[in-house]
Order: structure tokens, then sequence, then C-alpha cells
């Protein structure tokens, strides 16, 4: 078997992207983004691939023109925190913690709102504010005042102990349960639908989303990496909003950025908040429109290939292409820079 190639090269400072680079949440948001294509009347897959590593907020003035300018960031807040839930439901409500309603156990007799087309219900009380029923009332909204995923992430991250992978872990997870959310949608049933019905689909949306397993996951090589960085010389450029970020990030909802990913701006933005030029960065990413936008600010570009096949991203120019974060090496230099191995 032959050996792998080691490159070398040095570095001032870090910038990560974080969904499918540092965690693996896709599950989730791919649920999410095919939840509002069936809203839509959309095909899935479509949107799904069309929506991957760009803003929510581009995404949704593209699939939902009728938003308003100022009614985006609460969308875009709502939309997140739908990601959230899926990424939750099956650990909290099904089988992941023993608990979950079964479809024969909560009587319902509906088509899922996933199946139906329905318009995604409010997902933690019912339009006049009172909890849904005695039936599903596991899915209640705990309070807000939790946590935050940027505390509970980062702390996983610095447990050498947790493995990866197989860590579970999202911004509604407390110790040993729920951290909270308000309301993962805005969309509700139409008015002249009965209450009755209303309740529902909303049981139905809730146990369908509890069926499947789409907790979020911290990578293979992550904790390991992260670790051997000092303090302020990295940063998270992300796709997504504050909703779920975490530790210094730039999120797509920084009112300093004047375009998302494919452009350059996020990781312009978070190397110059750490005060090193972005030439003298390495960027960590896994989308292609990820990748082109670290390579658009002049960064050398790790690519990995955790969301999408090697096929579909070693084409597009990055510097180094491999597997995940297990086969890059970081050291720091007597005179502060980073030294980096990638075996390839």
């Amino acid at each position: 078997m032959q050996s792998p190639t080691v490159h070398a090269f040095y570095a001032d400072a870090v910038l990560f992207d974080m969904d499918g680079t540092l965690t693996d949440s896709i599950a989730a948001v791919e649920a999410a983004w095919g939840k509002v294509a069936t809203d839509l009347g959309l095909d899935p897959a479509y949107v799904i691939a069309a929506t991957h590593g760009k803003r929510a907020i581009d995404n949704l003035s593209h699939f939902r023109p009728e938003i308003k300018p100022h009614e985006m960031d609460d969308e875009v807040r709502k939309f997140e925190e739908s990601i959230l839930f899926f990424a939750d439901a099956y650990n909290l409500h099904g089988n992941g913690c023993r608990t979950g309603l079964s479809h024969s156990e909560s009587g319902i007799g509906l088509p899922t709102p996933l199946e139906s087309g329905e318009n995604t219900p409010d997902l933690s009380m019912t339009p006049d504010g009172s909890l849904p029923s005695s039936r599903s009332s596991s899915f209640a909204a705990i309070s807000s005042r939790r946590p935050s995923f940027a505390t509970r992430l980062t702390s996983r991250l610095t447990m050498s102990t947790l493995p990866e992978v197989s860590v579970h872990d999202s911004p509604i997870l407390e110790e040993e349960g729920v951290l909270s959310f308000e309301t993962a949608h805005s969309h509700v049933l139409p008015k002249a639908k009965s209450e009755e019905v209303r309740q529902h689909q909303l049981e139905a949306w809730q146990i369908e989303a509890a069926g499947v397993d789409r907790s979020v996951r911290i990578l293979p090589g992550v904790k390991r990496l992260m670790g051997s960085i000092p303090e302020g010389k990295y940063a998270v450029a992300t796709s997504g909003a504050k909703t779920y970020a975490y530790g210094f990030t730039i999120t797509a909802d920084d009112k300093r950025l004047k375009a998302g990913k494919p452009a350059p701006d996020p990781f312009l933005l978070a190397a110059r908040e750490l005060g090193f030029s972005a030439s003298k960065c390495v960027v960590f990413e896994d989308s292609p429109s990820g990748i082109r936008a670290g390579l658009a600010s002049g960064a050398t570009v790790i690519a990995v290939c955790t969301s999408h096949e090697r096929s579909k991203i070693e084409g597009i120019g990055a510097h180094y292409v491999v597997e995940n974060m297990e086969s890059v090496e970081c050291g720091v230099c007597e005179d502060g820079r980073l030294r980096f191995e990638v075996r390839l």
C-alpha cells in the first residue's frame, strides 16, 4: 500500500465553515428545505440541491419572494429553528428517547403535512398559545433562557472524552434533554380548518420529524484539530444565521456582509476581525459555493469530502482535498505562525 504524501505549508489563522465542515446537520437541514419545497409545491430534491452551502436569507428570497424585507430576519430565524427541531426530535420525542408518540398512539388518521403538502404549523404552541394537547405535551416549548448552542458545542469540542460522529448535540439539547425552541416555522394551517384538524396536523408533523434520527454530530478530526489551534487564531464563517452558530462566528445575517458565499465576503470579514489578511489564512470548506468563496478570498483552501462526493468538489480548485480533518495536522511555530501538514 502506497504511503500518503505529506504537504506542509504555513498560515497565520484558520477560517472554518460550520455545517458540513465542523458539524454534520445535513439531514436536519435537508429535511427543513424539503418541507419548504413541499409547502411550495416544488421538488424537494431540486430545492435541497439549490440551497446547499448558501445563506438562508438568499434561499428564502429566491424561493419565497413574497417575504418583505422587514420580515426577512424573523423568517430566517424561524426557518433555522425548524432545522433545530428536526435535529432534536428523534432523540427527544422518538425512538432515541423511547418516549416518542407512534402513529397508532396518537390516533391520527390524517397524512402528515410532509405527505399532504400542508404548510408547516407552529411547532410549539397552538394559535391561542396553549399546548397542543396532553398527547403531545412532550413537544412543548421549554423556556428559551438556557445555554446557547455556542456554549454547548464549544464545550463538546473541548471535551476529548466525547467520541466524534457519535456525539449527539444540537442547539435545542441541554445536559439531559431539551434546551428550547420557540417556534420553528411561521406558517399555520388555514383558519377555516377546525381546531381539531389543526391540532392533528401539528401532532402529525411532529411525529414525522421524530421518526428519523437527524441529530447534529461533530465530524471526525474536528476536536483534535481545533484543540491544536491557539485562541484568537481561528474563526467560523458560516452560511447559517446566529440561531445555531457558536464561538467567534461571522454569520449569514451579519449586517456588515454585502453578499454571502460564493462571494468571499464572509471569509474576508472573519479574517479582518481576527486581525489577519485572508490571503495568509487557511479555509476549511465542504460545499462548492464555500470552496469558491475561500478561493476568491485569496486563502489556502482545504476541501473536506464530508457532505459531497469527491468528484463533486475536486475540480473546483481547492488547494487540497481530503476525506476529513483527520488528514490534517497543525502545529504552532515559535514566531506564532501555524504549520499545517496535509496527508494526501
